[in-house]
């Protein structure tokens, strides 16, 4: 984690907030704003492959969320700086809105009522981290590990009733992650599509391809959409036997939302709703009506808002962004790369449809505000929120504070990579 905290230094270390801000900032660049990577269930191999696509592709500001354990933030920050990528350091946290769960709405997780997605934006708190952080961090990896252990073991049960020989154990899951991305073993925090990656492995093992399809139709208990490619074998062992009500399924545990977003303030954080519009369809009751999203949001003290545009229509897009920065909340966007899908770095609407230009704009906007607050965060002081999670008061509006930061941000942006290529 050393290299996460040069990177926080270099950025602390930029000079003065007003005088930074008077310059002229970055033009606008392609961003990302969040992506998971490695021993995350991830599209990439490591930093460095995240990194040279965004060199391919001309992305200059990457966002990390990971989940649950942020050791290769020390690399990503270190490979960022030498390639003239400004770094964002997010996170990404389950929790349980225990009132809504009983009420039955959905939040931003279709099949889950009460269960919600949580995002954080310009951490600085990583190392060291501070007792509160690190005692909530506690109980989410010890029931998160809990949970995927048992999951593990009854699928290996279930599997191995239908046919097959050697299932892989919890430790063999943690191997294969290690194994396959070079990283340390206590690092990697299980994720079910780890365990549907170490499974399917197994199966391709121990089944030659003429055998594949009657196996896994044993297995599955229905046919297998196609028994030769790995990732739908993968898709089709989580939705037949790790989905809620499935044979291998087993109960999560959440820590609260309040709890979720003291993790972000006591990281030093922004609380950042990410939301998921109609990637669910029907769209989930607490994102229904844009208006009362807005309005929830800021009940929760939640000021920022994401999306994921692989998930939208165009049309649906555009109406969430413009409702919820038109309410005064910045909005950014990124690609989540968590599945093996290489999707292009810069995101894009489903299908692959290209963002409009007054989008993109929005979601740079959005992306300079957190690279301010990290700034800001950096040095001791207040950024975009303060350590309660309060917007800022030293603005006299929420439009005011968004353009100020955003002015900051880009400046900061600059300035960062210029001295990244003085390095």
């Amino acid at each position: 984690m050393d290299s996460v905290q040069s990177a926080i230094r270099a950025m602390a270390g930029l000079g003065d907030a007003a005088e930074i801000a008077r310059r002229a900032g970055s033009a606008r660049l392609r961003v990302n704003s969040h992506v998971h990577l490695p021993p995350n269930f991830s599209a990439f191999d490591s930093p460095a492959h995240a990194l040279d696509l965004c060199d391919r592709q001309d992305v200059r500001v990457l966002g990390v969320s990971n989940y649950y354990d942020y050791t290769v933030y020390g690399p990503f920050a270190e490979q960022a700086r030498r390639r003239g990528v400004f770094p964002l350091f997010g996170l990404e946290i389950i929790c349980l809105e225990e009132e809504l769960m009983r009420k039955g709405v959905r939040i931003n997780d279709p099949g889950n009522p009460g269960k919600m997605y949580l995002c954080g934006k310009g951490i600085v708190g990583l190392s060291p981290m501070n007792e509160e952080a690190r005692a909530i961090l506690a109980t989410i990896r010890a029931n998160d590990s809990r949970r995927m252990g048992a999951m593990v073991e009854r699928m290996g049960r279930v599997l191995r009733e239908r046919g097959l020989a050697r299932p892989p154990t919890q430790e063999g899951v943690i191997a294969m992650v290690v194994r396959r991305h070079a990283v340390p073993r206590d690092t990697v925090y299980l994720q079910e599509r780890h365990v549907c990656m170490a499974f399917q492995e197994a199966i391709f093992a121990q089944v030659g391809p003429e055998g594949r399809a009657a196996a896994l139709e044993r297995m599955l208990g229905s046919p297998a959409r196609n028994p030769l490619d790995p990732v739908a074998v993968q898709n089709d062992l989580r939705t037949a036997l790790m989905k809620s009500g499935r044979p291998a399924y087993v109960d999560e545990t959440f820590i609260g939302f309040a709890e979720a977003y003291r993790l972000v303030l006591a990281l030093g954080g922004v609380p950042c709703y990410p939301v998921l519009a109609d990637g669910a369809s029907p769209v989930c009751g607490f994102e229904a009506d844009v208006d009362g999203l807005v309005r929830s949001l800021r009940e929760r003290g939640v000021f920022m808002a994401e999306l994921i545009p692989i998930r939208n229509s165009p049309a649906a897009l555009r109406r969430y962004v413009m409702a919820l920065r038109g309410a005064g909340l910045p909005v950014l966007a990124g690609t989540e790369h968590n599945t093996l899908d290489l999707l292009a770095m810069e995101p894009a609407c489903v299908g692959g449809v290209e963002i409009d230009d007054d989008l993109k704009a929005v979601f740079w906007e959005g992306a300079c505000v957190a690279a301010a607050h990290q700034f800001l965060a950096a040095q001791g002081r207040t950024g975009y929120v303060d350590a309660e999670g309060r917007p800022s008061g030293d603005f006299g509006d929420d439009g005011s504070r968004i353009e100020a930061m955003a002015r900051l941000g880009a400046a900061v942006i600059d300035a960062y990579r210029k001295q990244s290529e003085r390095a």
